[in-house]
């Protein structure tokens, strides 16, 4: 019983990984349960048995992507440095996305909200409010440490600082390069951290 719960669970991870590349590359309606099943060499029906529909697959997409940014977070206050070290580190989180050849999954989702089913279209919110409060506090503690400098509230900073690098990870894409991105980021951090 032990072995057929682990297979479930690799095969449900490999699913997962698929989609995720899927969403990633050609956003949530560019993909089927058919072009997952092909890659996994199963029926659809097979895939039906580990996510009942496609929008509990988005569902689980999102919080398992929510769960590795959080960790990542962690890993960047754990790192130690000043607010602006750790602001670089979260800029150079987008830069290693696009470098994959993929999109920030929640931001290619926020594309396709209007589609998305209601539990999708909260997952993703909670995905940007978690990031915006992680960069709020970044902020706040910047500005005590007097390593990051901005005007207006540390709220609207972090909406900036986001919308900026979702917006530029996107407009890299069609150039196949990062150039924008790092445009992006390094005025970014020229105006934050004043480098």
């Amino acid at each position: 019983m032990a072995k057929t719960r682990e297979r479930s669970s690799d095969t449900a991870a490999a699913i997962l990984d698929i989609a995720e590349r899927l969403v990633q590359r050609r956003g949530f309606n560019g993909f089927s349960y058919a072009d997952i099943a092909a890659e996994m060499g199963m029926t659809k029906a097979s895939l039906h048995y580990h996510f009942v529909g496609k929008a509990d697959l988005g569902e689980r997409l999102i919080a398992r992507y929510t769960d590795r940014f959080d960790t990542a977070l962690v890993d960047i206050d754990a790192g130690g440095g000043s607010a602006a070290d750790k602001l670089r580190a979260y800029c150079a989180i987008y830069r290693e996305v696009l470098v994959a050849g993929r999109m920030c999954l929640c931001g290619m989702l926020a594309a396709d909200y209007d589609t998305l089913p209601e539990p999708m279209r909260d997952a993703v919110v909670t995905f940007f409010d978690r990031n915006q409060a992680w960069l709020v506090a970044l902020l706040e503690g910047g500005q005590l440490d007097r390593s990051l400098t901005f005007g207006g509230t540390p709220a609207a900073a972090a909406r900036e600082i986001v919308a900026a690098l979702e917006g530029a990870i996107l407009v890299s894409r069609p150039y196949g390069s990062t150039d924008v991105l790092d445009a992006v980021v390094d005025r970014l951090l020229e105006e934050f951290a004043g480098s």
